[in-house]
């Protein structure tokens, strides 16, 4: 299991470097590390491994897909997240997720809080979101979707992912 965190920690290097470039991840890299993530366990493990592999890909492009469709990822970081899963499986994949969700979480506050401009993306957040569950349609969502602020997701995948690793094998 040990070189399959080395395989993916490599994955995460070259999705950070093109990421920061472009604000961008290649489908070559995502995809590859889908393809790559469930043969390594299935030939290491079986029917257990793919299994093991399948639900990691499955959890991490799910719950990235649906970020995605609210506009908070793009959807490069969907396929990110499903080559994460399946090198590292369920388990981890989720913890991953949730810490980079709270690593974006802080850097977006510190952006907005060095732009000074806090309460007012606030206000217009929770405005949306009002208009989301009062309309029970996307589209107040949607309509803000161009003042959202944006910077590179793996800025916050990478501690995300280094603090699950720390935290389940440390």
């Amino acid at each position: 299991m040990g070189m399959a965190y080395g395989i993916c920690a490599m994955y995460l290097i070259a999705a950070f470097i093109t990421d920061l470039r472009a604000m961008k991840i290649p489908n070559l890299l995502t995809v590859a590390s889908m393809v790559l993530g469930l043969t390594y366990h299935g030939v290491l493990s079986g029917g257990e491994g793919l299994l093991f592999s399948l639900l990691g890909l499955g959890a991490g492009f799910s719950i990235l897909l649906v970020m995605y469709v609210i506009g908070a990822v793009g959807a490069g970081d969907v396929k990110l997240f499903g080559g994460i899963g399946a090198w590292t499986g369920l388990w981890f994949t989720l913890q991953s997720i949730m810490y980079s969700v709270l690593f974006a979480g802080v850097i977006a506050l510190a952006i907005l809080s060095w732009r000074r401009e806090t309460f007012h993306r606030l206000r217009k957040v929770i405005g949306s979101m009002l208009g989301v569950f009062m309309f029970k349609s996307l589209a107040p969502w949607r309509s803000c979707q161009e003042e959202q602020l944006r910077f590179p997701f793996m800025i916050a995948v990478l501690p995300g992912v280094i603090s699950a690793y720390m935290m389940l094998h440390m």
